[in-house]
């Protein structure tokens, strides 16, 4: 759905009716996909509270700070001077699209995705190619199908791993596979990955390294939204080891933001200082809640299947169409929201509305407990 800026002129972007999760609380929300959120206080003991009350409240630079620079940097296993900071990993986005893609060029977008991920290239007016993976194949990245859908005038190929909704991560190997396809038959276009939840893992899991220094071909991003379930804190980040393409992306920053927000960027970096403790504490929460999950899911496998998440919190579902059909579809969702329930349409993210994302991280463990419980009597009743 588009709407009209006057006669004959569309707006850029269309409707996003996932504008919802941030406008329109309720009171179990299970759309939400950010670990349990943090708190102002967990962050201002120490020298924290004194550091923040003496900023002088002016410009950083168009880079961003250069102490978050490096922990990020350190993070992501790339130098400082190739992270570009950014008012969190949405705007990072827009800065690659803005920069790289014009009308007469090509873009590869990997679904389901992240609804941002597509709008800022459709706003631009460049052509775009969606990939779409299956619920039924656990949403594995098809290397095949993206590389049939590069054409010489691709300049983007968009992906998430962990994807978003899903939560499947996909292998480095993949990665590579993917860009010896982009160099032979794409050699002008950038990889994306979003790895926004790369460090959203479960208990003791590893956690994967970035992508960020496989090529200078592959740019990622991420922010402290997530994974740390800082969300309110507007910093994310790109990755760039190509220097043209970073000097690039940093003119497009300083002529629209010019730079970030001092206050953001500080407490950003306190979050990052302190982040063994911030994840180990959401890697523990979260492997407890997918264990709920898993036991919810088992119970109800008449109802609903699962695909399983690699990394995140949140995960996609499906109502069995053997349970229900389109119209039963539509009641499920009425019933959530008389239930004071909610989760992600398939909608946002490129699927059918049969598809629903689940947020396992956001809600306390009793409140998960009661919103699934209500997820049931929706089922039952639908």
């Amino acid at each position: 759905m588009t709407v009209s800026h006057g006669p004959g002129r569309p707006a850029r972007f269309p409707v996003a009716s996932m504008s919802d999760l941030v406008d329109r609380p309720v009171r179990y929300d299970l759309a939400e996909s950010t670990s349990p959120p943090l708190r102002v206080a967990e962050l201002l003991d120490g020298d924290t509270a004194a550091r923040l009350g003496a900023l002088e409240i002016g410009y950083g630079t168009s880079q961003g700070d250069a102490e978050l620079r490096a922990l990020i940097a350190a993070g992501a296993g790339v130098s400082p001077a190739e992270v570009l900071v950014t008012a969190g990993g949405s705007s990072g986005m827009f800065l690659l699209a803005f920069t790289l893609c014009r009308p007469e060029d090509d873009a590869v977008v990997v679904t389901p995705c992240f609804p941002p991920a597509r709008a800022a290239l459709d706003a631009l007016g460049c052509r775009v190619a969606p990939v779409a993976l299956t619920f039924d194949d656990g949403y594995r990245l098809d290397v095949d199908a993206v590389a049939a859908a590069l054409t010489p005038q691709t300049r983007l190929v968009s992906l998430a791993s962990p994807q978003n909704p899903s939560g499947v991560r996909f292998t480095e190997q993949e990665l590579r596979d993917l860009l010896d396809r982009m160099a032979a038959a794409a050699p002008r276009a950038v990889l994306l990955v979003d790895e926004t939840y790369r460090q959203s893992g479960y208990g003791a899991a590893p956690v994967p390294r970035s992508a960020a220094g496989l090529s200078p071909q592959l740019v990622t991003c991420s922010s402290v939204s997530k994974a740390h379930g800082a969300p309110g804190i507007r910093v994310g980040w790109l990755t760039v080891t190509d220097p043209a393409l970073y000097e690039s992306l940093r003119v497009a920053k300083f002529n629209t933001l010019i730079t970030g927000s001092g206050v953001d960027e500080l407490l950003a970096a306190e979050v990052l200082r302190r982040q063994e403790q911030i994840l180990g504490v959401r890697r523990t929460a979260l492997a407890a809640a997918l264990d709920t999950l898993d036991r919810w899911t088992a119970e109800h496998r008449d109802a609903v299947e699962f695909v399983r998440p690699d990394g995140g919190a949140l995960c996609c579902l499906r109502l069995r169409a053997d349970r229900f059909d389109d119209q039963a579809v539509h009641r499920f969702y009425d019933e959530l929201a008389k239930r004071e329930t909610r989760v992600g349409l398939g909608g946002w993210f490129g699927e059918p509305d049969r598809v629903f994302r689940l947020g396992f991280g956001h809600l306390s463990a009793p409140d998960f407990r009661t919103a699934l419980d209500r997820l049931a009597e929706a089922l039952a009743a639908a």
